[in-house]
């Protein structure tokens, strides 16, 4: 009677671990497709070669001073244009995409300063016009900016639903801003 309890308890428990270890088996092999696909949709990504357009015009130097602590500070009228649509995948979440004003000081070799941003939630977005002030502030510490070349750039993030992150830029010169104070 013993021997039988004995192989009965023996019956049971492979009936538990051949559960235990089918469910296990299961698991790891969804996990394991999950990843290969992830990774695969990250490696598509890089056989998109995109081709954005983007264009900025300054309309107007709203204004021009110098701050009471010594800075100067710039606003500015532009018309935004862009393209963006060849940045969209099937893996594209959203894209960041921000205008920079962009200088060379003698203290520094790069000044870059944040005007106007957005995020693109889709490709039906991407391509834009828009009519804006700059939305932050266009300051320079110091008083650097009079008859001052710059570069206005759009950069941007593309954030993927799996993956890495790409950024990448347009920079387009060409801009100067005004010698005296208005």
């Amino acid at each position: 009677a013993g021997r039988l309890r004995f192989c009965k308890a023996v019956e049971e428990e492979e009936k538990m671990h051949s559960f235990g270890y089918r469910a296990n088996a299961l698991v790891t092999f969804a996990v394991t497709i999950l990843a290969l696909m992830c990774a695969m949709a990250s490696l598509s990504d890089n056989l998109n070669s995109p081709s954005p357009t983007s264009q900025v015009q300054v309309l107007n130097i709203n204004w021009f001073q110098k701050k009471l602590d010594g800075d100067d500070e710039v606003s500015m009228t532009l018309n935004v244009s862009a393209n963006l649509e060849s940045l969209f995948t099937w893996n594209t979440k959203q894209v960041f995409v921000f205008l920079a004003a962009e200088y060379e000081t003698p203290k520094n070799s790069l000044n870059q300063v944040s005007l106007w941003d957005g995020i693109i939630p889709a490709k039906e977005h991407a391509k834009f016009w828009i009519h804006t002030t700059n939305k932050y502030r266009f300051i320079d510490q110091g008083s650097n900016l009079r008859g001052r070349e710059f570069n206005l750039t759009l950069h941007w993030h593309i954030m993927p639903k799996t993956g890495k992150m790409f950024a990448d830029k347009i920079v387009m010169s060409g801009y100067r801003l005004p010698e005296a104070y208005r």
